[in-house]
C-alpha cells in the first residue's frame, strides 16, 4: 500500500474479539487487514444494493408509465390470483 491513513475506530467488545480472533488464528496478518476486507465487502454489498434499488425504481416507473391496470380493486386482484393458481394446479 503506497499511502495509508491511520484512523481510530471504536468497536463493541464482541466485534473487537472477532477481529482479534481472526488475527490470532492466522487468518489475517493484522487487525487492519480484517477491517480493510470488511470495508471492501461492505462497499460491494452497498453497490449491489444501490444497483438493485435503481432497477426497482426503473421497474416501478415502467409500471406507472404502462397506464391504468385492468383490475379496479384488491378483490379482483385476489380473484385473478386464485384463478391462476387453480389453473396451474389443474395442469
Amino acid at each position: 500500500m503506497a499511502h495509508v491513513e491511520k484512523l481510530s475506530i471504536a468497536l463493541t467488545p464482541e466485534m473487537a474479539a472477532v477481529v482479534r480472533q481472526c488475527v490470532e488464528s492466522g487468518e489475517y496478518a493484522s487487525s487492519s487487514e480484517v477491517i480493510r476486507e470488511a470495508l471492501r465487502d461492505w462497499k460491494m454489498k452497498r453497490s449491489l444494493q444501490q444497483n438493485e434499488l435503481a432497477e426497482l425504481r426503473s421497474l416501478w416507473q415502467t409500471g406507472l408509465d404502462s397506464g391504468i391496470g385492468r383490475f379496479s380493486n384488491m378483490d379482483e386482484i385476489k380473484a385473478e390470483a386464485r384463478k391462476r393458481l387453480l389453473s396451474q394446479d389443474a395442469k
